[in-house]
């Protein structure tokens, strides 16, 4: 991966951060401060936004000579900078809010007056506005000798790319080098065929960006009316609409099928395997015993949904014999040793990594490995052998964990079970198949499991209730319906084994001084627990102010809604106060979790991160080949980088398919009235939740009624300025599908529900609002325009 040189100080011609004496002036004279004494906060800021690559804590220390005392000083003005909301945490530095971070997504999407590509970040929250654009260099600056040439990108390209502050004030605020250019197919678009006369056709896009194209009679690939077909550009003319050949045409725009490929198509997901990558594939042979314990003997059992078409843990447990353990009990979880397979440098490997991780949708999987590997060679079939990592796991009575061992093994799953099938058993219901595995093996593992929550319940991680919805399909692909699958025990067994075998990963790599890639989870910021108080303060709960919050403070919190009409809601916003977890080299802990030290390490099938942590053990712990390189231990950073984007990638194009899935369904049904809850609210309008259907659609406030509402973020209500009715964040309402838009995902809602009244405390905010100044008291947003601009 290509190293990226440091961009200039803006107006100094020196580098930031340099470390020695000439870069601590650099950074002091360009401040106009005393090299070693502690800078202003107004300093810190601009020094953060003209140097985002180098703005953590340790830097910022060098960059101003800080040492001793004043670092411990810097230390406390960051901190209080953050709870101010004027700084926010990114996976390694500090950035304003609403800046891009050093490294990011971009979608090369125009061009300049001067023909520079110009592009936008991929991922832009819709309340901070436009996304902004960044200037692509793409020339290698002098002082590059003998480090190759940086990537080359073009149009509709999506590259990660290293962000810089732009010196010139004039044009677009960042610049960018790019590190990679990620896999997306130049100059393809994709949208709706729609028939023109003479044979020709129109090209509708599917994007909120696109544009509509032509194409003309000779060029239309088979396509007809409604088709989701994907398109070149055929010619580029000064006047008219482009015109487009058709390259293949996917489907139907009424099949998932095609529903799917909107959303791998729009994210840029790779989803066909390179030929390459498929021979490589084919033609490995199953692993040996060379480096492996034979466990063979060992009753390793799968558990998994009964439609999983590949096995990648096992699990096993059984009474401590030691007479010191008294009670305690040995957990043993095997994980498929892709490490063996997935070389460094191989086909195989750079196609994992330009993939990040599996991708779900309702009908399909797109895989981070083909199928001869994740189906075959590395899943744990019963009764086959197949090679594995695993972990040996001593717990006390009390569900403390007192040791833990690596091992490379071979071993033969001894039965292929599913969630519902093991916990019948339990439960007395024990099948032809469960019924002898009952006393040796199903009961010694939920007696483990018992031990395990006492630690877990000690431990105290976030315990939010959030039901995950899973859409049923018919034989024509089309939604059957949406069911909540019930957590099962079974389901908290393996959840809760997988999560110890990745504190144990962890831990042994740190004892080796082994880098690695953690799974890290940052605390919510003080800005968003400031919004979250305010909140809950309108229902009458407390949350305790201070920068020290651990996840049993929101477990109280949600443990006094429960059981109230509050508690749905209580439960998202406490969710929206979260940070989103994310890959790091560096570790700053697992606060949803309540670890300090967390790695995935147990679905290397589906996830590039636990594929570098087997790499990392094995290489560390001296367990044979397919251990982690010197390359890749310096490119961590980059490759955390990536994953954690390609995880937002696949998360935001499951969602999107979903609803368009769901719109698809309800398109039929416009003008018929839906019992709802209000899942968010905005100063534009309501969400509303459609809960028999996992949707949400959105209620514009100019259609509300003839009151004038108003926007209170603290109660997160929407109420009539005369009438003092309104609508708050988890009211059930009844709504009237107005409209349904597929191939956007989009529905909108008429509300049919009168307002109730809102709380006192709302009214009693109004009134004083228009007592006092009323931009400074709240936000009016309406149909109507403020007085005296009537």
């Amino acid at each position: 991966m290509s190293k990226i040189p440091r961009e200039k100080t803006r107006g100094t011609g020196k580098r930031p951060g340099k470390i020695g004496r000439a870069g601590n002036d650099a950074a002091a004279e360009e401040a106009k401060i005393t090299p070693g004494a502690m800078p202003s906060r107004e300093v810190i800021l601009r020094f953060i936004a003209d140097h985002p690559q180098k703005a953590s804590k340790r830097e910022i220390a060098k960059a101003f000579g800080l040492k001793g005392d004043t670092r411990v000083e810097l230390k406390h003005l960051l901190r209080d900078l953050e709870q101010e909301g004027m700084l926010q945490k990114t996976r390694k530095s500090l950035i304003r809010p609403g800046a891009l971070p050093p490294v990011t997504v971009l979608d090369i999407t125009t061009r300049d007056k001067d023909g520079e590509l110009i592009g936008r970040p991929a991922e832009w929250p819709d309340d901070q506005g436009v996304a902004p654009a960044v200037a692509i260099r793409q020339t290698s600056p002098a002082g590059r000798q003998g480090k190759g040439k940086a990537p080359v990108a073009g149009m509709g390209d999506r590259v990660l790319a290293k962000i810089f502050p732009a010196a010139d004030r004039g044009g677009p605020a960042y610049t960018a080098r790019i590190i990679k250019v990620l896999d997306k197919r130049r100059g393809a678009s994709m949208g709706v065929f729609r028939t023109a006369p003479g044979g020709a056709g129109r090209l509708l896009p599917i994007e909120r960006r696109g544009e509509e194209m032509v194409i003309d009679p000779d060029y239309t690939g088979g396509a007809k009316d409604g088709d989701l077909v994907e398109v070149e550009i055929a010619r580029l003319g000064r006047f008219g609409l482009p015109r487009a050949k058709v390259l293949s045409v996917v489907g139907s725009v009424g099949s998932e099928k095609a529903i799917s490929m909107i959303a791998i198509h729009a994210h840029g997901i790779p989803n066909v395997f390179p030929q390459a990558v498929i021979d490589e594939a084919e033609a490995a042979e199953p692993a040996s015993m060379s480096h492996r314990e034979d466990w063979r003997d060992v009753p390793l059992i799968t558990i998994d949904p009964a439609d999983a078409k590949d096995h990648d843990d096992a699990v096993y447990a059984e009474a401590d014999p030691s007479p010191d353990n008294a009670d305690g009990v040995i957990v043993t979880v095997a994980i498929a040793d892709v490490s063996y397979y997935v070389r460094p440098k191989s086909q195989l490997d750079r196609e994992a990594l330009k993939r990040g991780n599996s991708v779900y949708f309702p009908d399909r999987v797109v895989p981070m490995l083909p199928e001869r590997i994740s189906n075959d060679l590395c899943s744990l079939r019963e009764g086959v052998d197949r090679p594995a990592l695993a972990v040996r796991m001593v717990f006390s009575k009390e569900g403390r964990k007192i040791g833990h061992t690596f091992h490379r093994i071979m071993m033969k799953s001894a039965a292929k079970l599913s969630y519902q099938q093991a916990q019948a058993a339990i439960d007395g219901k024990p099948d032809d198949k469960t019924g002898p595995m009952l006393e040796p093996i199903l009961k010694p593992l939920w007696n483990a499991y018992a031990v395990m929550t006492r630690g877990r319940d000690r431990r105290q991680p976030l315990e939010l209730d959030m039901p995950e919805r899973k859409i049923l399909l018919k034989g024509d692909g089309t939604v059957d319906r949406v069911v909540v699958p019930p957590r099962l025990d079974a389901h908290k067994l393996i959840e809760e084994m997988m999560i110890q075998a990745n504190v144990s990963a962890a831990e042994t790599l740190e004892k080796k001084r082994q880098v690695l890639i953690y799974r890290v989870h940052d605390g919510p910021t003080l800005a968003k627990q400031e919004i979250l108080r305010e909140f809950l303060a309108t229902l009458g709960i407390s949350l305790a102010k201070g920068g020290n919050m651990r996840a049993n403070n929101f477990n109280g919190i949600l443990a006094k809604a429960d059981g109230t009409p509050h508690q749905t809601m209580v439960n998202e916003m406490v969710l929206r106060s979260q940070s989103q977890a994310i890959y790091s080299p560096e570790n700053i802990g697992h606060f949803g979790l309540n670890l300090m030290k967390y790695a995935h390490f147990t679905s290397p099938i589906r996830r590039y991160a636990d594929l570098i942590v087997h790499r990392a053990l094995v290489g560390s712990l001296g367990l044979g080949e397919g251990g982690i390189t010197p390359e890749e231990e310096a490119s961590l950073d980059d490759i955390a980088a990536e994953i954690s984007t390609f995880e937002r990638r696949a998360m935001a194009a499951e969602r999107e398919t979903v609803d368009r899935l769901i719109a698809h369904h309800l398109a039929g049904r416009v003008g018929e009235e839906f019992e709802g809850r209000v899942s968010g609210v905005t100063k534009s309008g309501l969400f509303v939740a459609l809960p028999e259907y996992g949707a949400d659609g959105f209620i514009p406030i100019s259609t509300l009624g003839q009151d004038y509402f108003i926007y209170d973020e603290a109660h997160q209500a929407l109420s009539g300025e005369k009438t003092g009715l309104g609508y708050r964040l988890g009211d059930s309402v009844t709504v009237k599908l107005a409209e349904a838009i597929p191939l956007a995902g989009a529905l909108r809602f008429e509300m049919v529900s009168e307002g109730r009244a809102m709380p006192t405390a709302v009214r009693s905010f109004h009134k004083a609002g228009r007592r006092d100044n009323r931009m400074a008291a709240r936000k009016k947003v309406g149909t109507r325009p403020p007085r005296g601009r009537r």
